[in-house]
Order: C-alpha cells, then sequence, then structure tokens
C-alpha cells in the first residue's frame, strides 16, 4: 500500500487489474474528456504492462492503482508526474460507474497529502482540458488557477493549477 483515504487504498498496480483497467482504458466517456483515445484490449494490456515495467525502474512517474477499501475493486488510475517546467504533478482517472460519489475529490486530497507530507514537495500542479468540467471542479476546491495553454500532444486547451506547501498547510 502507497497511502489510504477514508475509503480508497492506493497501491501498486498488477497483472490482476487488466480487466478493470480495459474498462477504463476502452471507455469513451473516460478518455473522452481528458482527451485521448479509447484503446483496444490488445492496447490497454500493453499500456498496463508499460506501467508495471516501469514501477521496476526509476523514474519521476509514480502511477498506481485506486483501490475501493470495502470491495477490494479497482477503481481507477492516480499519479505523481512531472510536468513540462519540472514541478510535481498530479492526475487521476476513474472508471466510469465510480463518478459522481466524491472519490474524484477525495483521491485529489489524498494526493496533495501525500505529496506534501511524504514526497516533501512545495508546489504541486494539475493540468486538465478546460471542457472536463467534473475535473475542472474538483481542482477548483483546493488549486488556484495558473496558466491556460494548448496541449500539443492532447491537441486541446489545458488550464494549470497550482499549489504550495504553505498554503496547503
Amino acid at each position: 500500500m502507497i497511502f489510504e483515504t477514508d475509503r480508497l487504498i492506493i497501491r501498486q498496480l498488477c497483472k490482476s487489474d487488466q480487466s478493470a483497467y480495459f474498462d477504463m482504458m476502452g471507455n469513451p466517456n473516460v478518455m473522452n474528456p481528458i482527451p485521448r483515445d479509447v484503446m483496444t484490449r490488445e492496447e490497454s494490456n500493453e499500456h498496463l504492462n508499460m506501467l508495471l515495467d516501469n514501477e521496476q525502474k526509476t523514474s519521476d512517474k509514480m502511477v498506481w492503482a485506486i483501490q475501493l477499501k470495502a470491495e477490494n475493486e479497482f477503481i481507477g488510475l492516480c499519479a505523481f508526474l512531472k510536468n513540462n517546467e519540472n514541478n510535481d504533478e498530479i492526475g487521476y482517472r476513474l472508471r466510469e460507474k465510480y463518478w459522481g460519489v466524491g472519490y474524484g475529490t477525495e483521491i485529489t486530497k489524498g494526493l496533495i497529502d501525500f505529496g506534501f507530507k511524504h514526497l516533501n514537495t512545495d508546489l504541486i500542479t494539475a493540468d486538465v482540458y478546460v471542457a472536463n468540467l467534473r475535473s475542472v471542479k474538483i481542482l477548483e476546491k483546493f488549486f488556484k488557477g495558473d496558466i491556460e495553454f494548448f496541449n500539443t500532444e492532447d491537441k486541446c486547451t489545458d488550464r494549470r493549477y497550482k499549489l504550495t506547501r504553505k498554503e496547503w498547510l
């Protein structure tokens, strides 16, 4: 276990997440607001395997599974990465059937706490596609909007949010 919140366990990904992982990565309702293309089962399995392989290497990218405590169920991904300015950035993605019950807010708060208390970062950022209103709403509970920019990889306009350790603690 990496850390936990009231209802969630954040843990390493594992091969047994494959089916639930595809339920998320192959769902256009999950991928379009990012915006990213949906994955076939084969692409999803390859992507999960790549993340599993990367866990063995030292990396600026830490990607973990989000699991429900009560049901021992994989419900999504969360991550700490480095953005294009080499600042710590958080991200998350949830399976559609787990939307709308506060898990996005809970995992965002958990990632912020973990980053400031255990990774000893001084600044946490989060980037979101401006049309992804659900995620914008969650991020605005914790962060201050900073800049908007065209994300060439995803071909969309993103907004970057920032939060300092001092503001949080």
